[in-house]
């Protein structure tokens, strides 16, 4: 499972973002957990300097802006895609390479 982060202390620009990520995690059926973090020390710890932000497993991804729907629609769908051999489901899966294996990812 993916988590995903939205950075900001509540502006409407961060409110935005929220229910755009969560409008695409619904639509796509993405199994993820998504995170409001509003606590300056938190936001500051990623290194942006401008909210609303949105973090996919600790990596930013969108900062400064509220992204459209499409775009996060491309970010969690390519995001997804990308890992959806490597969950601990998939362990076997000959989709997984041994040096995948070897990481953890699968």
């Amino acid at each position: 499972m993916k988590t995903i982060k939205i950075l900001g202390t509540g502006c409407p620009s961060c409110v935005s973002t929220q229910k755009v990520v969560e409008e695409v995690i619904n639509e796509l059926k993405i199994e993820a957990t998504l995170l409001k973090v509003d606590d300056i020390q938190q936001i500051m710890a990623y290194d942006i300097l401008s909210t609303p932000a949105v973090v996919i497993d600790e990596k930013v991804v969108i900062k400064g802006k509220v992204p459209s729907k499409e775009e996060v629609t491309a970010l969690l769908a390519d995001n997804f895609a990308n890992n959806a051999c490597c969950s601990d489901d998939n362990t076997d899966s000959s989709c997984c390479s041994s040096e995948e294996k070897e990481s953890g990812c699968c």
